[in-house]
């Protein structure tokens, strides 16, 4: 830590294989732009998966002030799993493909400017959840955006192109699957295309599945959606960008703070946009204003 108090340690975490090339200027940028008269910047660089979580724990325990995630949703999650009820306040300089949570905080996706929002400093608390203990902090979800996850993960081209092929290129064949879901004990069943949990408005890429989300509440918003013809998609899809799709009869948005959702195999779930292998009970738990944050 730098010995001049008045001056924040400040730790960029950047993950050199996330999104869409962002992250390769960052370093100049940071050089340019952040304010060393407040900030005593260090950068390391992610190794592999997990590694962001073992560095922000890191920091954490070297008395770090402020952590920032060089990247897309999934380092944002890792960075926040180390940081969750901590004082180590979270940074977003997004670099990843979709960066829906950076997009719901209003951090811009241009980088300068990005910094800029960090030399501010204007710090708030935000909620996080977990499913079987593992934590979220944008959306995470089961069926088909879980089944894209998985088929993103291993496409080796990132960025939003590479999603919208997949997405297009799976939906006709997927079939929705029975869902339980008991919601602050009351219990409903649904045939649904996917049932995602929503602490953000987003997905990313400005995709608002729920527009009157809130990362402040203290509630989950879980967004159950039915599988529309294939022909509507060209109609309705639009709305998404549009933060109409809330409007339309395929979806239900019912706010919780716990859920237990049950299916009939353990099988993809998505966490901020990461795939990941879950058996066939989910337990999902909001802990409200555990994650502290930059942002305008």
């Amino acid at each position: 830590m730098n010995p001049d108090l008045s001056v924040k340690s400040i730790v960029f975490i950047i993950n050199p294989v996330s999104g869409v090339g962002k992250q390769n200027r960052v370093e100049n940028l940071i050089r340019e732009r952040l304010d060393v008269s407040v900030y005593n910047p260090e950068i390391v660089y992610t190794k592999s998966q997990g590694h962001a979580t073992e560095l922000s724990k890191q920091a954490v325990g070297k008395g770090v002030e402020v952590v920032v995630a060089v990247g897309g949703d999934g380092t944002v999650n890792e960075i926040a799993t180390g940081l969750v009820d901590t004082n180590t306040v979270m940074a977003i300089l997004p670099a990843g493909s979709g960066n829906g949570l950076a997009r719901h905080l209003k951090i811009p996706m241009n980088l300068k400017r990005a910094i800029d929002v960090i030399n501010e400093g204007n710090i708030r608390k935000i909620d996080t959840a977990t499913i079987n203990d593992q934590l979220f902090v944008n959306v995470a979800g089961v069926g088909f955006d879980a089944a894209v996850a998985k088929k993103f993960a291993v496409a080796g081209k990132r960025g939003f192109s590479t999603y919208l092929k997949i997405t297009l290129g799976s939906y006709k064949s997927y079939k929705p699957k029975q869902y339980i879901l008991e919601i602050d004990g009351k219990v409903i069943r649904r045939r649904a295309l996917l049932v995602s949990f929503a602490n953000s408005s987003q997905f990313g890429n400005n995709t608002t599945i729920d527009p009157s989300a809130s990362v402040s509440d203290g509630y989950i918003d879980v967004c159950i959606v039915g599988k529309m013809p294939y022909w509507k998609t060209f109609f309705l899809a639009p709305l998404l960008f549009l933060k109409k799709f809330d409007q339309t009869k395929y979806i239900e948005i019912i706010r919780a703070k716990e859920v237990v959702l049950r299916r009939k195999k353990g099988k993809s779930i998505h966490l901020d946009g990461d795939h990941q292998l879950m058996g066939k009970e989910l337990i999902m738990k909001i802990n409200p204003l555990s994650l502290k944050v930059i942002a305008p």
